[in-house]
């Protein structure tokens, strides 16, 4: 439960889609947002050697990444490098009726997503991915996983 004391969204499992020609890819539904017109954030994501992914993330998600941000110090050159690159590769998208989220081209582009995606819960958001660089990703975090897991002991 949040702070609020409604129910947090948990993103978990992975789902295979296609993807329409209008780069449409329908979002499971128990991943949906239960009030409408609620924005995800879509961010190109571009820390894997595979590849980018999009990350997407519900609002309080993002609200939590600005105070991140926004907690840097003014003087750390980094602050403004990161505020720049997630502005200029995130926007803002809603669900259609039928649950779908509409990947920009260029995002869809960058990420490498053309007629499938592959979206990975990541608990408290997930991430849409072309499911060949997924499959890559998946093997390498497969050989950290042992070690991974110690952490939770």
């Amino acid at each position: 439960m949040s702070n609020n004391g409604t129910a947090t969204q948990i993103y978990n499992s992975i789902y295979r889609h296609g993807v329409d020609e209008k780069r449409r890819i329908q979002i499971p539904a128990m991943w949906r947002p239960v009030e409408t017109g609620v924005q995800l954030t879509l961010i190109v994501w571009p820390q894997r050697v595979e590849g980018p992914c999009l990350r997407v993330l519900p609002p309080n998600e993002m609200a939590e990444l600005m105070a991140s941000l926004d907690a840097m110090s003014n003087d750390d050159g980094k602050k403004t490098i990161l505020k720049r690159i997630i502005g200029a590769e995130s926007t803002q998208v809603t669900l259609d009726k039928a649950g779908r989220i509409c990947v920009p081209e260029e995002m869809a582009k960058a990420a490498g997503i053309d007629d499938e995606a592959t979206l990975v819960g990541l608990l408290d958001r997930f991430e849409i991915w072309d499911p060949v660089r997924y499959d890559k990703v998946k093997a390498a975090d497969m050989v950290l996983a042992q070690e991974a897991f110690k952490r939770m002991e």
